[in-house]
């Protein structure tokens, strides 16, 4: 049995930023005219996992595969132009998956104005080349705030599991 070694969620953890740009946006009408709208969800989303997946990866140095999205939150839109800032890292781990929890904001680059825009919580698994799961290294919380989403994260697996019961 291989034994694996506990990473602290810095050692994984990415902070990242991408400008919004006018291909990322949902097309509106005003006055019969086509205008840019807000930034996409999905493209959003597709950055969110993106950039999770890349954080179960340094956590886990192998194939990990995007299991679930608990849910996803909006809280404010993002706009063309604006600056997209997502920070992830690794919240809890379990035998052979790991939460990564992430944070968007927004940061206006005239004004120096950053918002958070979302928030989200992706399950991963670790996969060998044959697409079976392997251990994850444990996550071994450092901070009293890694420490507190860590024990939030634990409530979290235990509900989607007892959910998962049930479906």
């Amino acid at each position: 049995m291989t034994i694996v070694e506990g990473k602290a969620p810095s050692e994984s953890a990415i902070e990242t930023y991408q400008l919004m740009m006018p291909h990322q946006s949902n097309p509106s009408w005003r006055n019969g005219a086509l205008e840019l709208g807000n930034i996409n969800g999905g493209a959003i989303l597709n950055l969110i996992d993106n950039v999770a997946g890349l954080v179960a990866l340094r956590h886990c140095r192998s194939r990990a595969v995007t299991a679930s999205i608990d849910r996803m939150d909006f809280l404010n839109p993002v706009h063309v132009g604006e600056l997209l800032i997502i920070k992830a890292s690794v919240n809890y781990t379990g035998k052979t998956s790991l939460e990564v929890g992430v944070r968007v904001e927004t940061e206006n680059l005239y004004t120096g104005e950053r918002r958070q825009t979302g928030s989200a919580y992706l399950t991963f698994v670790a996969i060998d080349e044959h697409g079976n799961p392997i251990p994850v290294p444990p996550v071994i919380p450092q901070t009293d705030e890694e420490k507190r989403r860590y024990e939030a994260a634990k409530i979290r697996r235990q509900k989607r599991l007892r959910d998962k019961l049930h479906s």
